[in-house]
């Protein structure tokens, strides 16, 4: 997708103007913005789960909810609904306004930040449209992700909403997992837009077998990574982390007692909480093996290209400290900090994933 109207220079019939090339990297840099923005929300939204912030705002004002209370009456009212959930019951039971007011601001900000995206969002497409920055398709792309970005909003508040329920503490981890892949997600759509805009047309790669192969395993790549995300959304809503806090072996077994023990047998690995760390567990060490042996073929092969290379050795050394980061948060049992870092890192390594495909969409083609 390029961010001038796609005639000539866009087939590559003649050279982009000035104008067109100033444009292109105006909107690209704006995208890439708007990602780092999108890693940070992901960021944030670990940080609210693994305080027990998410649940502290009980209202859902998309517009007026940007101004936090500004009287201790407000301060007051805003305790007092949320004295009336379980979670405050049941695990901040005589927690003073100052407590509330810490998990308060953490949750806010998470709001907050998602209200300010929208912002740079819109405003900056608004202009480029009426300037004539942007193709019609493009245009029309960003306000898809625009809309997609407010249902995000609305299922993060049927995700919260779910923390209301009687005896409940949490969120439901379902609901968890689907905001968490509507996030990542929308980071994928956004990230390959903004790297399409900046080089529009693709290096050419001949498509011989080697580099086939490194093609379909980038492939591979970002695909398991995007499933181990949705595990690791399962470990966190579930709390698996807190248990088997010891690495390799879980209790003293490769694979832990009980990995099966509900019926039907697929019901292990979205309740289970065994089955359910021992799955992240396996499907992290899997993608970490991928990538090593996608690294080692891919330097073996010169027609990748040094771009290819570079974002191959930028993945290797990402997963290196993802991988990292999952061991120590476990053995830490789950501490706010190392589990922050860790959702974050995962944003990382699936951003060097899209990337190197995103490199390799020359292969084969002229």
């Amino acid at each position: 997708m390029s961010a001038y109207p796609s005639h000539g220079s866009l087939l590559g019939r003649t050279p982009p103007s000035a104008q067109e090339l100033r444009n292109r990297k105006r909107v690209s840099t704006w995208l890439f913005a708007i990602c780092f923005m999108l890693v940070g929300m992901i960021a944030l939204g670990g940080y609210t789960r693994l305080t027990g912030s998410g649940l502290s705002i009980m209202d859902w004002r998309p517009i007026t909810g940007m101004i936090p209370p500004l009287s201790h009456a407000e301060w007051e009212r805003q305790f007092a609904l949320y004295k009336t959930i379980p979670q405050y019951k049941i695990l901040h039971d005589g927690f003073g306004l100052s407590g509330f007011q810490q998990i308060f601001w953490a949750e806010w900000t998470h709001r907050f930040w998602g209200r300010l995206m929208g912002m740079v969002l819109l405003v900056p497409l608004v202009w480029f449209s009426i300037t004539g920055a942007l193709s019609r398709g493009l245009m029309l792309r960003l306000v898809l992700f625009f809309v997609l970005g407010g249902l995000q909003g609305a299922i993060g508040w049927f995700m919260v909403a779910s923390g209301f329920n009687p005896d409940s503490t949490a969120v439901a981890p379902v609901r968890l997992v689907l905001h968490l892949c509507c996030a990542f997600a929308l980071y994928i759509a956004i990230l390959w837009t903004a790297l399409s805009v900046r080089t529009p047309r693709p290096v050419f790669i001949p498509a011989t077998r080697e580099v086939v192969r490194i093609h379909r395993l980038v492939w591979t790549i970002c695909l398991l990574v995007g499933v181990t995300v949705i595990a690791g959304g399962f470990t966190a809503g579930t709390h698996a982390g807190f248990s088997y806090n010891t690495f390799p072996l879980m209790d003293g077994h490769l694979i832990p007692r009980g990995y099966a023990r509900l019926h039907p047998f697929w019901l292990n690995w979205f309740q289970n909480i065994p089955a359910i760390q021992f799955d992240h567990r396996l499907l992290a060490t899997s993608t970490a093996l991928l990538i090593g042996l996608t690294i080692v073929l891919g330097l073996r092969t010169p027609n990748l290209g040094k771009e290819v290379h570079d974002a191959l050795a930028v993945m290797g050394w990402l997963v290196l400290l993802q991988y990292a980061l999952g061991v120590t948060t476990l053995l830490l049992v789950v501490p706010v900090w190392a589990g922050t870092v860790h959702q974050t890192c995962a944003a990382l390594v699936l951003t060097a994933a899209i990337v190197t495909l995103h490199r390799l969409r020359g292969v084969g083609r002229p």
